[in-house]
């Protein structure tokens, strides 16, 4: 079979592995098991995400994309519904596809807010004119792990009926005044792609304070049923014909989107050592910084709180004399992987004729990232060596 990257590997790749031994012991240990669908290496992992990022509650599905879907829908389900269809979902320009999807899906109807063109984030003051008594809910991006500023974020909301989630699934390890990114809305979610801060393959988290809410979430991530819910529990009481009656009762309109055991098993591995690949990152994006700044005409992402740095995102500013597609080829001529910040300014793609939204105003901070930013990797690994390459042939693409 070929690759479906042909030519030689990248000198400076996009992202990297994180795994080691441990990770393969452990994926080996739940095949020779024979317990290979969710069970108890998956509510190790849960627990351990918890704790790690300060909420009570984790629940772990097989994507990043499938915890943003959960999210939402679970908002349908609460008692009352925290997100009824037909109400207005506040989203920033710039994301990923499956920060849209799940909302549309469950009725909402976007409404698109420009970001801030130093931080990649809301532009606050776009966002305080975007709410009004149609939203029901405001979804913040923690875009290419830095985190909002959930202060003035929290400010804005006082006093609304408006619920906040965070997409955080780029931000792992990304902290706000002393507080896990991820924790500030009413449900947070994570991702755990190979690219991603750690990886279990594939997979995703969401975190919540609200008993209900994980209840919910419980429910919907295996088809909706009753089985792996706690009880007594804040949805139902149980079939009082007992336990034979329980094992195939349906509450919710849920979905498949269970992790694997071997995820849950690679993930406790990894969760052990995310403290390191955090702290490494910032030491890399310190370096970077330095290495590239004073280069005029390109700007790095400005850092809110403390970044988990994702990669590093760069925008092409009005004093540079080149193209974005000349510098992304110099740079892969000199073995750097490049790649759109995420998917730039979204209302361009075509996809959005299927996804309810209202009119667009003007974004032209997202046009900007749109035509002019590009971001490289940031590895979790402790190597300066990497990051002066990087930033050498930077400094040589924009020459």
């Amino acid at each position: 079979m070929s690759s479906p990257h042909p030519g030689p590997p990248a000198r400076y790749p996009l992202a990297v592995t994180t795994w080691g031994e441990e990770e393969r012991r452990a994926a080996i240990a739940v095949i020779e098991s024979g317990e290979t669908t969710m069970g108890p290496k998956v509510a190790a992992f849960e627990a351990g995400f918890a704790h790690a990022f300060g909420t009570r509650f984790a629940v772990m599905v097989n994507s990043g994309s499938s915890a943003n879907l959960l999210a939402v829908a679970a908002l349908r389900f609460t008692d009352p519904p925290l997100a009824a269809a037909g109400s207005v979902a506040v989203v920033p320009a710039v994301s990923w596809a499956t920060t849209y999807f799940p909302l549309t899906q469950m009725g909402l109807k976007l409404r698109f807010v420009d970001i801030d063109r130093q931080t990649l984030n809301f532009d606050l003051a776009a966002l305080a004119r975007a709410l009004d008594d149609e939203v029901s809910v405001v979804v913040a991006v923690n875009l290419l792990g830095n985190p909002n500023d959930f202060a003035a974020i929290r400010a804005l909301l006082a006093g609304r009926a408006i619920t906040l989630i965070e997409d955080n699934c780029e931000a792992m390890g990304a902290r706000f005044e002393g507080r896990a990114a991820g924790t500030f809305g009413r449900i947070g979610t994570f991702s755990t792609f190979f690219s991603h801060h750690i990886s279990t393959m594939e997979g995703g988290v969401c975190v919540t304070d609200d008993e209900e809410i994980h209840h919910i979430l419980l429910s919907l991530r295996s088809h909706g049923w009753t089985r792996h819910l706690p009880w007594p529990n804040r949805l139902v009481a149980k079939d009082p014909r007992g336990d034979f009656h329980e094992n195939f009762r349906f509450i919710l309109p849920g979905y498949n989107v269970r992790p694997l055991e071997i995820c849950g098993a690679i993930g406790l591995e990894q969760l052990a050592k995310l403290p390191a690949f955090i702290s490494s990152r910032r030491s890399n994006a310190r370096r970077f910084a330095k290495g590239v700044g004073g280069l005029r005409g390109v700007a790095l992402q400005k850092e809110i709180g403390e970044s988990s740095w994702f990669g590093f995102a760069l925008t092409l500013t009005e004093h540079s004399n080149i193209s974005r597609d000349v510098v992304v080829e110099r740079l892969a001529a000199a073995g750097v992987e490049s790649r759109p910040v995420v998917a730039g300014n979204f209302v361009n793609n075509p996809v959005m004729a299927h996804l309810a939204h209202e009119p667009a105003p003007p974004l032209p901070n997202a046009q900007a990232l749109d035509e002019r930013g590009f971001y490289i990797g940031n590895p979790h690994l402790d190597d300066p060596d990497a990051i002066d390459f990087a930033c050498a042939a930077l400094r040589a693409a924009v020459a």
